[in-house]
């Protein structure tokens, strides 16, 4: 398949590095900036762009990729074309482009990307959604080149999943930076936590979260969370900790 490319960060990156590899023609990577545009297209035989006028026209899938916010702008300066115009948001709806186009839709891969990092990325689950039948049996077809785990679903959906993601990745890395920065100003390293992570992580594979939950706050060990609290000289901080610890608590008791 022709593609091209709207935007070059993190998911933009492994998502044009992979079509690559499955042997589409990505026919240019367009981002504001150009040098990124450049570093991309470079690693898939692709040509650079920074200007939307000089969208190439003939390709049959155009990929948005860009954030959130910038979406609804670009997808206005788009120029028409013939493929379809595909984003890969987890939070906006598939008809964001149904007054610029007729054919389009969604193709969401749920994993967290960043550039340093590999990933095989046909283990990855993408959910898609067409603007007709047609359209996304096309979608199916086309991620399936890429990954093995392919699913429908709606727009309505695909909202609750990102939502549960932001709660499983986005506010689990937080707590990983905090405990870091917890120990660190101990000389204590980071690293010595990894296999607590690794056998948290693991559990739910077997477990359910609920089942795999530990810890003072299912106790409601109220000294050791008071000296926890006392330790942490942060109001901001204290108030984070309080609050999980109750809603672990409140949780794990109305099971």
């Amino acid at each position: 398949m022709r593609i091209v490319f709207i935007g070059a960060g993190n998911l933009a990156t492994h998502l044009a590095e992979a079509c690559y590899a499955a042997h589409h023609e990505v026919l240019q990577v367009y981002s504001r900036t150009l040098e990124n545009a450049i570093i991309l297209a470079n690693r898939i035989g692709a040509a650079p762009i920074n200007d939307l006028s000089q969208i190439n026209p003939t390709a049959e899938l155009y990929l948005f990729s860009v954030k959130d916010d910038a979406l609804p702008d670009v997808i206005e300066q788009m120029p028409q074309t013939e493929g379809l115009w595909v984003h890969t948001a987890g939070s906006l709806p598939m008809n964001i482009f149904a007054e610029h186009h007729v054919n389009y839709g969604v193709l969401y891969p749920l994993q967290t990307f960043s550039k340093k990092r590999k990933i095989v990325f046909d283990a990855i689950p993408i959910f898609v959604e067409g603007s007709n039948a047609a359209t996304s049996h096309q979608l199916e077809e086309f991620a399936a080149t890429v990954s093995g785990k392919i699913q429908l679903l709606s727009s309505e959906k695909r909202r609750f999943l990102h939502l549960a993601a932001v709660y499983a990745c986005n506010f689990v890395n937080h707590m990983y930076t905090l405990a870091a920065e917890i120990i660190n100003k101990e000389d204590i390293p980071f690293e010595i936590l990894i296999p607590l992570i690794n056998e948290t992580a693991s559990k739910i594979t077997t477990m359910t979260p609920s089942e795999a939950q530990t810890g003072p706050a299912v106790r409601n060990d109220e000294n050791v969370m008071e000296k926890h609290r006392a330790l942490l000289m942060d109001p901001e901080k204290e108030e984070l900790y309080s609050m999980l610890s109750k809603s672990i608590f409140k949780y794990t008791n109305s099971l």
